[in-house]
C-alpha cells in the first residue's frame, strides 16, 4: 500500500493535548512514587485481536514528547495486517517515560487501527465491484485529519475534509432554497469553476431534476439497491454516483453491485470499535 504518512505537523497538537488532559496538573505521580528515576524497560506492543494498523506515527510522538530518550521500533507499518498476538512494536528507554505515555499511545493507536480495520472489512466485502468506500465529516472533532488517514490506511478514500472542499446540497439547503433545481443554480452562480458540486437526492425524479440542471455528483441517499441501479442507469456515467444511508458490511455488497461508484460510510469514522492493542513487558 503506497501510504503517504501524514505531517507531523498536523497531529502533534492533539498529541500534546491528550497528553497535558493525562497529565494534568502534577504529571503522573503512580510513576514518579513507584519507578526509579534512572530505571529502563523494554515494552512489546501487542495486538490482542486480528485488524488493520494505523496510527504509530502518532503513538511513537506521544512516547517522544513524554520523554525524548524513549525509542520505538517497528515490525509492522501503517496498513498491515496483524492477527491476534502479533508484536506491531518495540520501545524501550526510561520506564517511567514508557508508562507515563503508555495510554495516550494506546489510545491514538487503538482508536486509529480500529477505523483502519473496520474500513478493510468494508472494502474486502466490495471487492470485484467497481464501487469504492469513502468516509464522511462525521468525525471526532479535533480529529478529523488523523481519522481520515485512518480510513486510508484500511484502504478506503477520504470525503471533504471541510465545508470549503466541494459544494454538498443536502435536504436542508434544497428546503431553504426552494428546489433541487434553485439550489444548484446559486451554487454554480456563486462558486468558482474549479469546485465540483454534488447534490443529495432520495427519490429518481429529484435525481432527474438534479442531472436536468447538471452536477458533477448525486448522493443517493437511503436507496434500495434496485432503486440504485435504476439510478446509475439513468445517470449513465454524466456523473459521479455515491450511495449513502446506513450503510453496514452486512449490506455494503448489494449497494455495490448496483453500479455506484462510492459507497459514503459514517461508521467508518464515529462507530469503528477500538482495536485492542495493549503494552506488554518485553
Amino acid at each position: 500500500m503506497n501510504l503517504a504518512p501524514l505531517p507531523r505537523l498536523v497531529f502533534e497538537p492533539a498529541v500534546r493535548t491528550a497528553l497535558a488532559e493525562d497529565l494534568g496538573l502534577a504529571g503522573d505521580i503512580t510513576s514518579a512514587a513507584v519507578i526509579p528515576s534512572d530505571h529502563r524497560s523494554r515494552f512489546a506492543l501487542a495486538a490482542r485481536k486480528p485488524g488493520v494498523i494505523a496510527g504509530l506515527d502518532v503513538a511513537e510522538l506521544a512516547f517522544a514528547l513524554v520523554d525524548p530518550a524513549i525509542s520505538l521500533t517497528r515490525n509492522v507499518e501503517d496498513g498491515a495486517k496483524v492477527g491476534a498476538g502479533d508484536v506491531i512494536a518495540l520501545v524501550e528507554g526510561p520506564s517511567r517515560g514508557l508508562l507515563t505515555g503508555e495510554r495516550t499511545a494506546l489510545n491514538f493507536l487503538g482508536h486509529l487501527s480500529g477505523i483502519a480495520t473496520v474500513t478493510a472489512g468494508i472494502v474486502e466485502a466490495i471487492a470485484g465491484t467497481t464501487a469504492s468506500v469513502v468516509c464522511t465529516r462525521k468525525t471526532t472533532p479535533g480529529l478529523r485529519a488523523l481519522e481520515k488517514y485512518a480510513v486510508r490506511a484500511g484502504g478506503g478514500m477520504n470525503h471533504r475534509f471541510a465545508l470549503n472542499d466541494a459544494v454538498l446540497i443536502k435536504d436542508n439547503h434544497i428546503a431553504v432554497a426552494g428546489s433541487i433545481s434553485e439550489a444548484i443554480r446559486r451554487a454554480k452562480a456563486g462558486v468558482g469553476h474549479m469546485v465540483k458540486i454534488e447534490v443529495e437526492v432520495d427519490t429518481l425524479d429529484q435525481l432527474r431534476e438534479a442531472m436536468d440542471v447538471g452536477v458533477d455528483a448525486v448522493l443517493l441517499d437511503n436507496m434500495t439497491p434496485e432503486l440504485l441501479r435504476d439510478a446509475v442507469s439513468f445517470v449513465a456515467g454524466r456523473a459521479i454516483t455515491e450511495a449513502s444511508g446506513g450503510i453496514t458490511p452486512a449490506t455494503a455488497a448489494k449497494i455495490a453491485a448496483s453500479g455506484v461508484d462510492l459507497l459514503s460510510v459514517g461508521r467508518l469514522t464515529h462507530s469503528a470499535p477500538c482495536l485492542d492493542i495493549g503494552l506488554d513487558w518485553s
